[in-house]
């Protein structure tokens, strides 16, 4: 006689996998507040906060310096060849600079993020994980979320942004290379027209979603590393890579949808 129980049906299937996303959602939700509120438990805090700094934000310098510049260079060159057809190569500033403080900016500054640092965050508290280190921490009388969680978190809400800007300023240079130096558009014209069209509701939108962004990868990365163990996909090693590329892909998706809702509310 088959004792097997029956496969769901696919509406059954989708709703468990709905509830189990949401579930996740919540739990990372939960997992980010206490994150938050242990950023101020101690005073120690600061120096592991600025160590985490130099590992997000100054390790982080060149990959984004070198996108900046070449995503600025291709916004130019595909701008110019777009407006000149409508005879309007002047708005070739405000184009680049527009695009890239509203959109480009923070979105692709948090994905290089993610892959360089996000990545690392999770595979380091994976590996803590796995090897029963977090487990001693506990033992120790040391609150893992407060020793592990909250520098990240901290680091990033002040990174992301700075790192944003950054790559705005590098990307309108690049900008200025291909439309002013290689296309030969009026020097004055390019840098009028992105003061005169660029408002301070463009930076601040830029600047939140940047905020958000990095809110986002950290909450994301560390709960992925930390409940490693939870993985019903592998244990051990596997399980630490499986927790790494979940955390990557899941904070890019998060971030594009992000970026969606944020600019419909702010449109």
């Amino acid at each position: 006689m088959n004792t097997s129980s029956p496969s769901p049906s696919p509406l059954a299937a989708l709703g468990i996998r709905t509830l189990s996303i949401v579930g996740e959602m919540g739990a990372m939700f939960i997992f980010l507040i206490n994150g938050f509120l242990h950023i101020f438990s101690s005073p120690k805090q600061l120096r592991k906060i600025v160590n985490q700094m130099y590992f997000i934000g100054s390790k982080s310098l060149l990959v984004i310096s070198l996108i900046g510049i070449f995503t600025g260079m291709v916004l130019g060159l595909q701008g110019y060849y777009t407006l000149v057809k409508f005879g309007s190569e002047g708005l070739l500033g405000a184009a680049v600079a527009l695009s890239l403080i509203r959109e480009l900016g923070p979105v692709l500054t948090a994905i290089m993020i993610t892959g360089r640092a996000g990545s690392s965050m999770a595979a380091e508290i994976g590996v803590m994980r796995i090897s029963d280190q977090i487990d001693a921490l506990e033992v120790m009388d040391i609150n893992p979320i407060s020793y592990l969680v909250s520098p990240r978190i901290a680091a990033s809400i002040i990174c992301f942004p700075l790192l944003t800007a950054l790559f705005d300023v590098i990307g309108i240079i690049g900008g200025y290379l291909t439309g002013v130096v290689m296309l030969g558009i009026n020097s004055g014209i390019y840098f009028y027209r992105i003061e005169s069209s660029v408002d301070i509701s463009d930076i601040n939108e830029g600047f939140t979603k940047a905020l958000l962004f990095g809110i986002i990868v950290a909450t994301v990365s560390c709960f992925q590393g930390y409940y490693t163990h939870l993985r019903k996909d592998g244990v051990g090693p596997e399980g630490v890579s499986n927790s790494t590329t979940s955390a990557v892909v899941m904070s890019c998706v998060l971030i594009l949808i992000t970026d969606y809702v944020i600019t419909s509310f702010l449109l």
